[in-house]
């Protein structure tokens, strides 16, 4: 970034100051670099990462470990068709099944399976070393500082 900076500079010396560009670059970095990794600690588990995060959705949410389609989308931040082909590769694997909604007798409710709950329980503790791995070539101070800035321009992000 430091280079891609150095290039607009001196190419367009009227943009100014170049720090959003560089701070929005390295963030992006950080997340296709980690994104890959992770993904790649999710392997071993028969997993995707877009099919952790719909486990560990349903994980979260607490037993019965049961949400809605239309729930998980929301979480998520998906389109229901979306939802429905990790739906159908999770049920497909055993790792959720869809259970009748006592709620609406017109929908299904997605539900982790044990081995689901074991998979995601496992895949979560291994993704969460990877981080820590990473995270630990910075101070404990500045790792938590940089936990509440991220914080900060999430939320003016989202304005």
């Amino acid at each position: 970034m430091d280079a891609i900076g150095d290039q607009w500079r001196a190419e367009r010396p009227d943009l100014g100051d170049l720090l959003p560009m560089e701070l929005f670059g390295r963030v992006y970095r950080i997340a296709a670099l980690m994104g890959e990794r992770v993904e790649r600690v999710y392997q071993p588990f028969g997993i995707t990462r877009a099919e952790f995060d719909v486990l560990a959705t349903l994980r979260r949410s607490g037993e019965p470990y049961n949400l809605s389609p239309k729930q998980l989308s929301d979480t998520l931040m998906l389109t229901t068709g979306g939802m429905t082909g990790r739906l159908d590769r999770l049920e497909k694997a055993g790792l959720i099944e869809r259970q009748p909604n006592l709620d609406d007798r017109r929908s299904l409710r997605a539900q982790l399976t044990p081995s689901g709950k074991d998979t995601v329980d496992k895949a979560v503790a291994a993704g969460l070393e990877l981080q820590r791995q990473i995270l630990a070539k910075l101070a404990p101070d500045d790792a938590r500082r940089l936990a509440d800035l991220l914080r900060e321009l999430l939320a003016a992000a989202r304005y």
